[in-house]
């Protein structure tokens, strides 16, 4: 079984913060597995026929365990911990069924954003309407002083996301994390007011991984966080009605997902024809759009140094395709594709094995994708993307 990587947990966005670089690397290369790939590529025919021959580039990791579901535990984060393989990576049973339940579009919390201020203090980024901590009152830039009457401030940011989703330390390896109808207590305060306490109970919520505004007149923006389960079908029901002067399709801070759903949402502005190609120890298949996508409404794609993986993938399709202008900075550079192997105490460790390439033969792997219009500033980059977008509206449809 095989996967292409699906980060769930991303920097301030759903009970979550800035990570450690191996909780980073973890989020990034969470897999799907590629069984169920397989199954979603053919039930939509999204996995084609013959490919040009593609270019060959050493991985980072050449040399898998014949068996690596054989190794202990201790073993396998050695494995990770030694470097040889960039993009390994070793999960607990309840991270591995966590980052699962994310991939479906679902996570247990309270619906706080979490991030770390530049003074070290700790605040609520964003509160998730409907979610516990919106019923509770709390809002952006309230400050998080403690969780469980611990001091937030002293706590990792992942520490800190955690304890609100109810996860044991990882050294208690007993524990259970907690279940829905669970409570946390936070001590917080709002600029200006004395600090309180408020208790929250944790329930299954929905992340919003597509959000959609109108940024100007005529023009509509979709902005994609993740490829978990449904986004493609968001992503066609948000182009139901095309705008008149066209679309912005943010990217940035995209961190992977189901590469079924970035082929998905390669299929809502392609007719049909090449997304990627997957190569993996000399087998190569290739991922197709379906026809029947909208190729004339002009299409402008925001990127930056957080989007990768499934979200370079779709990029870098529409780029060599030549349906979309790309605007930002360049892309992350993740273009590989991780094996999970489960381990006899249920834990999982994700190995490199192979990678994918865009239409052209490009592999985003190290170097990540340029931009075809540079910004580096997220302002300037949205302004840019409207100005872009209004030079193609005088051009013809793409395919």
């Amino acid at each position: 079984m095989f996967g292409c990587s699906a980060a769930t947990q991303r920097t301030g966005r759903l009970d979550s913060g800035p990570m450690s670089s191996q909780r980073a690397r973890q989020g990034a290369t969470l897999t799907a597995v590629f069984g169920v790939l397989l199954v979603c590529g053919a039930a939509a025919g999204a996995w084609g026929g013959t490919a040009p021959p593609l270019p060959r580039r050493p991985l980072s990791a050449d040399a898998v365990p014949a068996d690596p579901s054989a190794l202990s535990p201790e073993q396998a984060a050695g494995l990770v911990a030694s470097g040889t393989d960039r993009w390994a990576a070793y999960y607990s049973p309840q991270d591995y069924a966590e980052f699962a339940q994310g991939l479906d579009g679902e996570y247990l919390g309270v619906g706080l954003t979490v991030d770390r201020a530049e003074d070290g203090t700790t605040l609520v980024d964003e509160v998730l309407p409907g979610s516990p901590a919106a019923g509770a009152g709390l809002a952006a830039g309230d400050r998080l002083l403690a969780v469980d009457g611990e001091p937030a401030d002293r706590l990792p940011v992942t520490e800190v996301v955690a304890r609100l989703r109810g996860r044991p330390a990882p050294q208690d390896r007993a524990a259970r994390s907690a279940a829905p109808g669970s409570t946390v207590v936070l001590a917080v305060q709002r600029p200006g007011a004395a600090s309180h306490e408020v208790t929250l109970r944790r329930t299954v919520l929905a992340t919003q991984d597509v959000m959609v505004d109108h940024p100007a007149p005529g023009v509509l923006r979709i902005s994609v966080r993740a490829f978990t389960s449904g986004v493609g079908a968001e992503i066609r029901a948000a182009l139901q009605h095309p705008p008149q002067r066209g679309v912005v399709l943010d990217l940035r801070g995209n961190s992977g997902g189901l590469l079924p759903e970035a082929v998905a949402a390669a299929s809502v502005f392609l007719d049909g024809g090449p997304v990627a190609s997957y190569l993996s120890r000399g087998e190569r298949r290739e991922l197709t759009a379906t026809a029947g996508g909208d190729t004339a409404t002009p299409l402008v794609v925001l990127v930056d140094g957080g989007t990768m993986s499934a979200a370079e993938l779709l990029a870098g399709a529409l780029q060599d395709r030549n349906r979309a202008v790309l605007v930002g900075a360049r892309t992350f550079g993740k273009g590989t594709v991780q094996q999970p192997s489960r381990l006899a105490d249920g834990s999982v460790l994700e190995l490199t094995v192979g990678q994918y390439y865009t239409p052209a033969g490009r592999s985003p792997e190290g170097a990540g994708l340029q931009p075809d219009v540079a910004a580096g500033d997220p302002a300037a980059a949205e302004a840019l993307a409207l100005r872009v977008l209004g030079g193609l509206g005088a051009t013809p449809g793409r395919r």
